[in-house]
């Protein structure tokens, strides 16, 4: 006859997660604690108003600043991804779109850059 082996299971011992037992118990703030602070009383002592006579505030006009008005009248499409980004940097989104720029020289070499698709004014 054929003998039989009897394969006995154990039971697997049961572990408690490592991160369950490092938990510590949080007290919890109660709510009163979050609330005012305990008012403290002090007296005031009235101050004294200043006399100084103000001088009305002038108004300051800011000196004109030269400007340029700069229209997109060719499309970006298709151009060189720089002229792309210096077109968008500008200010300008789509054909006919008309933007008033302080005249820097930081302004004026964008224009240079992309002068072909601009038409400038001032």
């Amino acid at each position: 006859m054929a003998e039989e082996k009897k394969v006995v299971k154990k039971p697997a011992a049961k572990k408690a997660p490592a991160k369950a037992a490092a938990k510590k118990p949080v007290a919890k703030k109660t709510v009163a604690a979050k609330k005012a602070p305990a008012k403290t009383t002090t007296t005031k002592k009235p101050v004294a108003a200043k006399t100084a006579a103000k001088k009305p505030a002038a108004k300051k006009t800011a000196p004109k600043k030269n400007t340029v008005s700069v229209t997109l009248v060719k499309s970006f499409y298709g151009r060189l991804p720089v002229h792309r980004a210096t077109v968008t940097g500008l200010g300008l989104k789509r054909i006919n779109h008309t933007v008033v720029l302080q005249d820097t020289p930081e302004v004026r070499g964008m224009i240079n850059k992309v002068s072909y698709l601009l038409k400038v004014e001032g």
